[in-house]
């Protein structure tokens, strides 16, 4: 059978409808890009193309449809022989994630997911970097908001310093439009999956220590100054700001890592943080945050908040995932605000006299721009593949695309995303 150029697998979940949307609508954007769907049923693959060419207008009767299941290796090797990517959007990662990974190295197809699981995406980089590099193939997660924003901002920053950048903090805040706020509030505003993702992640944290060093067995070398982790809430712009424990340290590390050994580029220390409006916000994040990890490390009571995600998560988690209208009228921001040297000055031994702020802003950050990054990266690995590594390999998306035109072409979207140098001007 003839290979087409993407197979968007999982097409019947939550995430996996918005790519096939993003697909049909992106006529022009994806012009010459063949692609197929594939899940466990040829109804649910069907009923999926059908709903979506009602709600888009396009014509999917020509679409492939793939029966493939994460429990059968060969349905797995057999989609992946039908592509050129796979576009893996069956999550849980550690539950599902391997196998598609597998399959897609031995198939020779190039591999891109959502995942913002560090613990996954660390083991597949230990178990399966030099068999990627040996078959040419990129494996490629986080590619939507978990972690392009961050990532890719850190590179267009860096790339836009003029300069040396040492150090980059960033500063991530949601708003909801308030027309719209009873329902995010009575149907939700985050669909299960991506809490399911959340608890299991929660639940295997100490595994990252260990994964970590087997990774990384020698300590990359310390540049100062340091930057100092912030733990307490502090005030930046007016808004009270805690850590972030998402995936976004963990992935702008490993690119600024392999960004040094591979090109011995002076790596920029980051660290992200969630901004909230008042101090209220903070401390019901911290309360609830530390029932939710506590729950999450025994299963009987982990399995109470994958049971009943409406209750742990003060109404935010459905299982049917958030209305079209609120993920429309939901809107984001993570403000970069990079510190270091001007062109020319002697990094060794003068303190930072630069700073550069960045922002990358849209709408409908968790599903709307997750499904057009994702696809976009996919496209990039198609459209761009000379101006990727070489080698291939297990990467994250800051060094599969930094010489590529993904932060371009993201912004050329319905999303109304942009990245932005916004000090100085």
């Amino acid at each position: 059978m003839s290979k087409v150029d993407l197979v968007v697998f999982g097409a019947t979940g939550f995430t996996g409808k918005k790519v096939v949307e993003e697909l049909a609508r992106g006529e022009k954007k994806y012009a010459g890009i063949s692609w197929a769907v594939a899940g466990r049923a040829e109804k649910k693959l069907e009923a999926v193309l059908n709903e979506v060419a009602q709600k888009t207008g396009a014509d999917l009767s020509g679409v492939r449809r793939i029966v493939a299941d994460v429990g059968d290796n060969d349905s797995l090797k057999s989609m992946c022989s039908q592509a050129r990517v796979v576009v893996n959007v069956c999550g849980p990662y550690r539950l599902y994630g391997e196998p598609v990974v597998r399959a897609a190295i031995d198939s020779k197809a190039h591999y891109v997911d959502v995942s913002g699981e560090p613990q996954f995406m660390e083991t597949m980089q230990i178990e399966y970097g030099a068999q990627a590099r040996d078959a040419n193939v990129c494996v490629v997660s986080a590619c939507g908001w978990d972690s392009v924003p961050n990532d890719m901002g850190v590179v267009f920053l860096d790339q836009n310093f003029g300069g040396t950048l040492n150090s980059v903090e960033s500063y991530i805040s949601s708003k909801i439009a308030p027309e719209v706020a009873w329902q995010a509030f009575s149907r939700g505003s985050v669909n299960y999956g991506t809490w399911e993702s959340l608890v299991y992640g929660l639940a295997h944290y100490d595994e990252l220590g260990p994964l970590r060093k087997k990774l990384y067995p020698t300590s990359m070398p310390s540049f100062k100054p340091k930057l100092q982790n912030k733990v307490l809430p502090h005030k930046e712009g007016g808004h009270w700001c805690i850590p972030f424990l998402g995936a976004d340290n963990s992935i702008v590390y490993r690119t600024q890592r392999t960004l040094y050994e591979t090109e011995n580029k002076r790596p920029a220390q980051f660290r992200a943080y969630l901004k909230f409006p008042n101090l209220l916000y903070v401390a019901m994040l911290y309360v609830f945050g530390t029932i939710i990890m506590l729950l999450s490390k025994w299963q009987f009571t982990r399995q109470w908040l994958l049971d009943y995600p409406r209750i742990f998560s003060c109404g935010m988690v459905t299982r049917q995932g958030p209305p079209q209208e609120v993920m429309d009228n939901t809107r984001f921001q993570f403000k970069l605000v990079g510190k270091g040297w001007a062109a020319g000055e002697d990094v060794d031994t003068t303190k930072p006299t630069k700073t550069v702020v960045a922002t990358v802003a849209g709408r409908d950050p968790g599903y709307g721009f997750t499904a057009l990054a994702l696809t976009q990266c996919a496209a990039t690995i198609l459209r761009e593949r000379d101006s990727m590594p070489k080698e291939g390999g297990v990467m994250t998306t800051g060094v599969a695309f930094q010489r590529t035109n993904l932060i371009k072409n993201i912004q050329d979207s319905n999303f109304e995303v942009k990245f932005e140098i916004v000090e100085p001007k």
